[in-house]
Protein backbone atom coordinates (compact mmCIF):
# COMPACT_ATOMS: atom_id res chain seq x y z
CA UNK A 1 0.00 0.00 0.00
CA UNK A 2 2.89 2.27 0.44
CA UNK A 3 3.93 2.05 -2.97
CA UNK A 4 0.66 3.06 -4.19
CA UNK A 5 0.67 5.74 -1.75
CA UNK A 6 3.64 7.47 -3.11
CA UNK A 7 2.88 7.02 -6.91
CA UNK A 8 -0.43 8.62 -5.89
CA UNK A 9 0.94 11.34 -4.47
CA UNK A 10 4.12 11.83 -7.35
CA UNK A 11 0.68 12.03 -10.11
CA UNK A 12 -0.78 14.79 -8.06
CA UNK A 13 2.60 16.55 -7.87
CA UNK A 14 2.60 16.53 -11.51
CA UNK A 15 -0.88 18.00 -11.93
CA UNK A 16 -0.32 20.57 -9.83
CA UNK A 17 2.78 21.46 -11.32
CA UNK A 18 1.28 21.06 -14.55
CA UNK A 19 -1.50 23.31 -13.76
CA UNK A 20 1.02 26.27 -12.90
CA UNK A 21 2.87 26.29 -15.87
CA UNK A 22 3.04 29.26 -17.41
CA UNK A 23 3.27 29.96 -21.64
CA UNK A 24 4.77 33.06 -22.31
CA UNK A 25 3.36 34.39 -25.54
CA UNK A 26 6.08 37.04 -27.31
CA UNK A 27 3.39 39.39 -29.19
CA UNK A 28 4.93 41.63 -31.77
CA UNK A 29 4.03 45.44 -31.11
CA UNK A 30 3.56 47.92 -34.25
CA UNK A 31 5.29 50.94 -34.30
CA UNK A 32 3.46 53.30 -36.15
CA UNK A 33 2.29 50.51 -38.87
CA UNK A 34 5.56 48.73 -38.58
CA UNK A 35 6.09 45.40 -37.15
CA UNK A 36 9.27 44.18 -37.62
CA UNK A 37 11.32 46.77 -36.42
CA UNK A 38 15.20 46.31 -34.65
CA UNK A 39 17.22 49.20 -32.76
CA UNK A 40 20.30 49.51 -35.00
CA UNK A 41 21.94 52.37 -32.14
CA UNK A 42 21.27 52.60 -29.00
CA UNK A 43 20.54 56.21 -28.26
CA UNK A 44 23.02 58.66 -25.85
CA UNK A 45 21.39 58.38 -22.71
CA UNK A 46 23.55 61.49 -21.48
CA UNK A 47 23.44 64.19 -23.93
CA UNK A 48 26.64 66.00 -24.75
CA UNK A 49 25.07 69.57 -23.59
CA UNK A 50 28.57 70.79 -24.72
CA UNK A 51 26.58 71.33 -27.87
CA UNK A 52 23.81 73.49 -26.59
CA UNK A 53 24.16 76.83 -26.04
CA UNK A 54 25.84 78.39 -22.90
CA UNK A 55 24.91 80.81 -20.25
CA UNK A 56 22.06 82.88 -21.47
CA UNK A 57 20.56 84.65 -23.79
CA UNK A 58 17.65 87.33 -25.24
CA UNK A 59 14.83 86.13 -27.34
CA UNK A 60 11.24 87.25 -28.59
CA UNK A 61 8.62 85.28 -27.48
CA UNK A 62 5.33 84.26 -28.22
CA UNK A 63 2.60 81.43 -26.99
CA UNK A 64 0.54 79.11 -28.39
CA UNK A 65 -3.20 77.48 -27.25
CA UNK A 66 -6.09 75.75 -28.02
CA UNK A 67 -5.85 75.60 -31.33
CA UNK A 68 -2.84 73.00 -31.18
CA UNK A 69 -4.18 71.79 -27.78
CA UNK A 70 -4.30 67.81 -28.05
CA UNK A 71 -2.39 67.61 -31.43
CA UNK A 72 1.15 65.95 -31.90
CA UNK A 73 4.08 68.01 -31.28
CA UNK A 74 7.18 67.37 -33.74
CA UNK A 75 8.48 65.51 -30.78
CA UNK A 76 5.71 63.05 -31.04
CA UNK A 77 4.71 64.30 -27.54
CA UNK A 78 0.82 65.37 -27.12
CA UNK A 79 0.66 69.10 -26.62
CA UNK A 80 -0.96 70.26 -23.30
CA UNK A 81 -1.27 74.17 -23.53
CA UNK A 82 -1.51 73.97 -19.77
CA UNK A 83 1.81 72.15 -19.45
CA UNK A 84 5.56 74.25 -19.12
CA UNK A 85 6.89 73.56 -22.41
CA UNK A 86 7.90 75.41 -25.17
CA UNK A 87 8.62 75.52 -29.53
CA UNK A 88 11.98 76.36 -30.46
CA UNK A 89 13.22 76.11 -34.34
CA UNK A 90 16.60 74.61 -33.97
CA UNK A 91 17.68 73.61 -30.13
CA UNK A 92 17.20 69.84 -29.36
CA UNK A 93 13.48 68.17 -27.67
CA UNK A 94 14.17 67.76 -24.22
CA UNK A 95 16.32 71.38 -23.61
CA UNK A 96 15.23 72.90 -20.66
CA UNK A 97 15.06 76.36 -20.57
CA UNK A 98 14.60 78.80 -17.88
CA UNK A 99 12.74 81.47 -18.98
CA UNK A 100 12.19 85.22 -17.57
CA UNK A 101 10.00 88.42 -18.57
CA UNK A 102 11.58 91.22 -17.65
CA UNK A 103 8.83 93.21 -17.32
CA UNK A 104 7.14 91.20 -14.64
CA UNK A 105 10.72 89.57 -13.61
CA UNK A 106 8.62 86.31 -13.10
CA UNK A 107 10.71 83.24 -14.63
CA UNK A 108 9.55 79.45 -15.30
CA UNK A 109 11.02 76.34 -16.65
CA UNK A 110 9.84 74.76 -19.52
CA UNK A 111 10.94 71.76 -21.88
CA UNK A 112 10.85 72.01 -25.70
CA UNK A 113 9.34 69.71 -27.40
CA UNK A 114 8.28 71.31 -31.15
CA UNK A 115 9.16 72.96 -33.15
CA UNK A 116 8.52 76.57 -34.07
CA UNK A 117 7.35 79.56 -34.01
CA UNK A 118 6.74 79.58 -37.63
CA UNK A 119 6.22 84.04 -37.69
CA UNK A 120 9.72 86.12 -38.80
CA UNK A 121 11.10 87.82 -35.94
CA UNK A 122 10.21 85.28 -32.95
CA UNK A 123 12.35 82.71 -31.33
CA UNK A 124 10.40 81.04 -28.90
CA UNK A 125 6.92 79.73 -28.40
CA UNK A 126 5.92 79.03 -25.10
CA UNK A 127 2.74 77.30 -24.26
CA UNK A 128 -0.04 78.98 -22.87
CA UNK A 129 0.84 77.83 -19.31
CA UNK A 130 4.17 79.09 -19.68
CA UNK A 131 3.43 82.50 -20.89
CA UNK A 132 0.81 82.97 -18.37
CA UNK A 133 2.69 82.15 -15.32
CA UNK A 134 5.56 85.35 -16.65
CA UNK A 135 2.54 87.35 -17.51
CA UNK A 136 2.93 87.31 -21.40
CA UNK A 137 -0.70 86.29 -22.38
CA UNK A 138 -2.01 89.82 -22.76
CA UNK A 139 0.94 91.13 -24.61
CA UNK A 140 1.25 88.39 -27.04
CA UNK A 141 4.62 88.66 -27.86
CA UNK A 142 7.97 90.26 -25.78
CA UNK A 143 11.13 89.98 -24.87
CA UNK A 144 12.67 87.52 -22.60
CA UNK A 145 15.55 86.15 -21.02
CA UNK A 146 17.30 82.62 -21.59
CA UNK A 147 19.02 80.73 -19.02
CA UNK A 148 20.14 77.27 -20.54
CA UNK A 149 19.69 74.38 -17.74
CA UNK A 150 20.86 71.55 -19.96
CA UNK A 151 19.26 69.03 -21.74
CA UNK A 152 16.66 65.87 -20.44
CA UNK A 153 18.06 62.57 -22.41
CA UNK A 154 15.16 60.71 -22.15
CA UNK A 155 14.03 62.33 -25.53
CA UNK A 156 17.03 61.24 -27.33
CA UNK A 157 15.80 58.28 -29.96
CA UNK A 158 16.35 54.80 -31.18
CA UNK A 159 17.19 54.17 -34.55
CA UNK A 160 14.84 51.60 -36.08
CA UNK A 161 14.98 49.90 -39.50
CA UNK A 162 12.60 47.60 -41.32
CA UNK A 163 13.80 43.68 -41.30
CA UNK A 164 12.74 43.73 -45.39
CA UNK A 165 14.07 46.80 -47.10
CA UNK A 166 14.74 46.87 -51.04
CA UNK A 167 18.39 47.61 -51.52
CA UNK A 168 18.97 50.96 -53.24
CA UNK A 169 15.67 52.27 -52.17
CA UNK A 170 15.73 53.87 -48.83
CA UNK A 171 14.36 56.66 -46.69
CA UNK A 172 14.06 57.62 -43.21
CA UNK A 173 10.36 57.89 -41.67
CA UNK A 174 9.37 59.91 -38.60
CA UNK A 175 5.73 59.24 -38.58
CA UNK A 176 2.43 57.94 -40.33
CA UNK A 177 -0.89 59.98 -39.50
CA UNK A 178 -4.44 59.08 -40.60
CA UNK A 179 -5.02 62.59 -39.89
CA UNK A 180 -3.16 64.70 -43.10
CA UNK A 181 -2.84 67.69 -41.00
CA UNK A 182 -0.97 66.42 -38.34
CA UNK A 183 1.73 65.07 -41.32
CA UNK A 184 1.66 68.59 -43.09
CA UNK A 185 2.45 70.00 -39.65
CA UNK A 186 5.15 67.32 -38.55
CA UNK A 187 6.71 68.23 -42.23
CA UNK A 188 6.32 71.86 -42.40
CA UNK A 189 9.21 71.28 -38.19
CA UNK A 190 11.32 68.90 -40.38
CA UNK A 191 11.60 71.92 -42.97
CA UNK A 192 13.06 74.16 -40.77
CA UNK A 193 16.03 72.23 -40.44
CA UNK A 194 16.48 69.39 -43.38
CA UNK A 195 15.84 69.03 -47.03
CA UNK A 196 13.64 66.69 -49.10
CA UNK A 197 11.07 66.40 -46.62
CA UNK A 198 8.08 64.74 -47.96
CA UNK A 199 4.76 62.88 -47.55
CA UNK A 200 3.97 59.16 -48.78
CA UNK A 201 0.46 57.98 -48.88
CA UNK A 202 -0.20 54.32 -47.98
CA UNK A 203 -3.93 52.41 -48.23
CA UNK A 204 -3.88 49.71 -45.32
CA UNK A 205 -7.16 47.72 -44.72
CA UNK A 206 -8.90 50.65 -46.17
CA UNK A 207 -8.02 53.26 -44.20
CA UNK A 208 -4.71 55.85 -45.29
CA UNK A 209 -1.94 56.53 -43.97
CA UNK A 210 0.20 59.74 -44.43
CA UNK A 211 3.72 59.26 -44.08
CA UNK A 212 6.38 61.65 -43.00
CA UNK A 213 9.72 61.19 -44.49
CA UNK A 214 13.55 62.34 -44.40
CA UNK A 215 15.22 62.00 -48.05
CA UNK A 216 15.79 59.49 -50.23
CA UNK A 217 19.22 57.90 -50.11
CA UNK A 218 20.50 54.73 -52.34
CA UNK A 219 22.94 53.48 -49.71
CA UNK A 220 21.77 52.30 -45.84
CA UNK A 221 24.60 53.77 -44.29
CA UNK A 222 23.61 57.25 -45.51
CA UNK A 223 19.72 56.69 -44.68
CA UNK A 224 21.39 55.41 -41.33
CA UNK A 225 23.39 58.39 -40.68
CA UNK A 226 20.88 60.94 -41.28
CA UNK A 227 18.54 58.69 -38.54
CA UNK A 228 20.89 59.03 -36.63
CA UNK A 229 21.08 63.17 -36.47
CA UNK A 230 17.05 63.02 -36.30
CA UNK A 231 17.08 60.56 -33.60
CA UNK A 232 19.90 62.25 -31.78
CA UNK A 233 17.68 65.55 -31.75
CA UNK A 234 14.81 63.87 -30.61
CA UNK A 235 12.83 62.37 -33.40
CA UNK A 236 11.35 58.67 -33.82
CA UNK A 237 13.02 57.25 -37.01
CA UNK A 238 12.93 54.31 -38.99
CA UNK A 239 15.09 53.54 -42.01
CA UNK A 240 12.65 52.23 -44.35
CA UNK A 241 11.65 51.34 -48.40
CA UNK A 242 11.50 55.01 -50.30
Amino acid sequence: MGWVVGWTLILLLGVMLAGCTRTTVRVKRSVRGYEHLRPVTPPTKHPDISKLPQGSSIMIASWYGLDFHGKPTASGEIYDMYAYSAAHKTLPFGTLLNVTNPQSGISTGVVVNDRGPFVDGRDLDLSYGAAKEIGLIGQGVGVVEIEYMGRDGKYVKYIKVADTLVKGSYTVQIASFEDKQNALRLKKALQLQYEGVFIAEATVNARTFHRVRVGRYKDKPAAIATAKTLAEEGYDTLVTDD
